[in-house]
C-alpha cells in the first residue's frame, strides 16, 4: 500500500487527504496542534491525522505540503530532516513568495538538501476544493524538472474522478496558478461593480494576455498558460462562486476594505499576495505589467476600483497590446 502524507490542515489539504485515502492510500494529515488533532479525530474520515511531524512523514512515498504560500517556507523547515531520498516532494502551493518573489518550488529547494531537489513536483489545475470533495470529477497537471517523477506523483495519486497529467514546465505551471489569481481579484471587481459578463470577458482577456507575456519572460513556455494549470484554472477562478480572489475583487468593488474583507474570511485569498510579490518582482527585473499594477495599486494604495478601471479603459484605448516586446 501506498503511503502519502499531506502537510497542512487546510480546505485542499483535507480534500486531498480524503480523495487519496479512499484510493486504498495510507494517508496521514499533519496538523499543527493536538487540539486540531482532537477536533478532526470527532469528524468520520479515512485517514489518519497526527500533529508529531516525525510520525506524519515516516515511510512517505509522496509528501505533499498544503498550505498558503507565505507559510510553506516554514513548513518544509519543520519536516526538512525527516525527508529521505526515496520520497517525492509536491507543493499544491498557488501563490509566489511576496517578499522574495520566488516561486514554491524553488523556496522547497532553498531549504531541503540538495540531493532531494530532483525530487520536487507541483500540484496546480482547476481545482475548486468543495467540488472534488463533493465527488465531482475535476483534472490538473504535475510539473516536475524530471518527467519521471511526476509520471510516478501521478501513479501514486491516481482516482477515476480526479484526472492528471504531466508536464516538465515546472515553472509555467507555478506562474499560471499564481497570477490567473491576480486576473480573479479583477475579474471580481468588475462583477463588484456591475458591468456585466461581456467587461468581464473582456477584462481576462487583456490581464491574461499580460499573464502570458510576464510568465515567458520569467523562463515559461507559453502552451503552458493555454492548458490545465492555465486556462482551465483561470476560468475556474474566474467564474466560480467559490472562488475567494473573486470574492475579495468584488468586495473591493462594494467599497469594503481589504482589512474589512480578510478579518471576515477564514481562508487566504492568495492573489492578494501574488500581487504584491509581481509588483516587486517587475520592479526588480525592469518589466511592466500595467494591468497587474492596477490590482496592486486597489489593495494596497487605496486606489478605488472605479478609478482604477477608468485607467484601464484608457490603457486599452491607447492600443496596449501585451506581449513580451512591451515587457521588455
Amino acid at each position: 500500500m501506498s503511503k502519502v502524507t499531506i502537510i497542512g490542515n487546510t480546505t485542499w489539504g483535507n480534500t486531498l487527504a480524503a480523495l487519496l485515502s479512499s484510493k486504498r492510500t495510507a494517508v496521514k494529515l499533519w496538523v499543527r496542534s493536538e487540539g486540531e488533532v482532537e477536533k478532526l479525530n470527532q469528524e468520520t474520515h479515512s485517514y489518519s491525522v497526527t500533529s508529531d511531524i516525525g510520525e506524519a512523514v515516516d515511510g512517505a512515498d509522496l509528501v505533499i505540503w498544503v498550505v498558503p504560500s507565505q507559510k510553506l517556507r516554514q513548513n518544509v523547515v519543520h519536516a526538512k530532516n525527516y525527508l529521505t531520498s526515496s520520497m517525492i516532494l509536491m507543493s499544491a502551493a498557488k501563490g509566489l513568495e511576496m517578499d522574495s518573489g520566488k516561486r514554491m518550488t524553488q523556496v522547497m529547494a532553498e531549504e531541503i538538501a540538495p540531493s532531494l531537489r530532483r525530487r520536487i513536483c507541483v500540484l496546480s489545475g482547476p481545482n475548486l476544493a468543495r467540488e472534488i470533495a463533493q465527488g465531482l470529477p475535476a483534472a490538473s497537471m504535475i510539473a516536475a524538472q524530471d518527467i519521471t517523477v511526476a509520471e510516478r506523483a501521478v501513479g501514486l495519486m491516481y482516482s477515476p474522478e480526479f484526472c492528471l497529467f504531466t508536464t516538465d514546465d515546472v515553472v509555467g505551471v507555478e506562474l499560471g496558478g499564481a497570477l490567473k489569481n491576480i486576473v480573479a481579484l479583477g475579474a471580481g471587481m468588475i462583477d463588484g461593480l456591475g458591468l456585466g459578463d461581456n467587461a468581464k470577458a473582456a477584462f481576462i482577456t487583456w490581464s491574461w494576455a499580460e499573464a502570458i507575456s510576464l510568465g515567458a519572460a520569467l523562463g515559461a513556455k507559453d502552451n503552458t498558460f493555454y492548458g490545465l494549470a492555465g486556462l482551465g484554472d483561470l476560468v475556474a477562478t474566474c467564474v466560480s462562486t467559490l472562488s475567494r480572489n473573486h470574492y475579495v475583487g468584488c468586495e473591493l468593488a462594494k467599497g469594503r476594505s481589504l482589512e474589512e474583507i480578510a478579518a471576515s474570511m477564514t481562508q487566504v485569498a492568495e492573489g492578494v499576495y501574488t500581487a504584491k510579490a509581481v509588483h516587486h518582482l517587475t520592479q526588480k527585473l525592469n518589466l511592466e505589467a500595467p494591468i497587474a499594477n492596477l490590482i496592486y495599486r486597489v489593495l494596497f494604495d487605496n486606489l478605488p476600483v472605479i478609478d482604477a478601471l477608468a485607467v484601464f479603459n484608457k490603457l486599452t484605448k491607447s492600443g496596449y497590446k501585451p506581449s513580451l516586446a512591451n515587457l521588455r
